[in-house]
């Protein structure tokens, strides 16, 4: 198992005016997610498949006594390329309304320092393979352009629903197995 990079809270908007994200790419683009709803970030972890799940789900980790639901982002967004291979994968795992749920992303870039004012309503172009209720703006950084994800939106609630069944089977599943 690879090493986790915890990840320090600190307050979204700092006194400044800007808002510090984790960046991560998927299909080389770069993406953004709030630094207050990262747990922690990991490598090379196993994850056990889930009959019947929804496509985008790859599975749970047991993430030191906890089980997680591991998403790929790349299914759930709908991009188009192959996935990562299994070996670089990474894996940030991420507190949504109090539910933790891991989701598979091909790299991560850093700790980003935006300016508020620099993140604008994302325009039709940038939003033209995503549905745009997962995005909540965008902005430049070095020469790129980033996305910030809600990641509140990324799962339905129907979703959030079979996701919680699944750890509740999960749980009480692995209650009972006696190996």
């Amino acid at each position: 198992m690879g090493e986790p990079y915890p990840i320090q809270e600190m307050d979204q908007e700092d006194n400044d005016g800007s808002m510090q994200l984790v960046g991560f790419v998927i299909d080389n683009e770069l993406f953004g997610v709030d630094i207050l709803m990262v747990q922690e970030i990991i490598r090379e972890m196993p994850f056990t498949p889930i009959p019947n799940s929804p496509d985008f789900i790859e599975g749970v980790i047991n993430l030191r006594g906890n089980i997680i639901p591991v998403i790929d982002l790349r299914r759930r967004l709908n991009t188009t390329s192959a996935g990562t291979p299994v070996e670089n994968i990474w894996i940030i795992i991420l507190n949504i309304n109090n539910r933790v749920a891991g989701f598979i992303v091909d790299s991560v870039t850093k700790v980003l320092r935006v300016a508020t004012e620099n993140i604008k309503p994302p325009p039709d172009i940038v939003v033209s393979g995503l549905q745009s209720q997962y995005i909540t703006g965008v902005c430049r950084i070095d020469e790129r352009l980033l996305i910030l994800l809600d990641f509140n939106r990324i799962l339905l609630v129907d979703e959030i629903k079979k996701l919680r069944g699944l750890n509740d089977d999960t749980l009480i599943n692995s209650q009972d197995d006696p190996n």
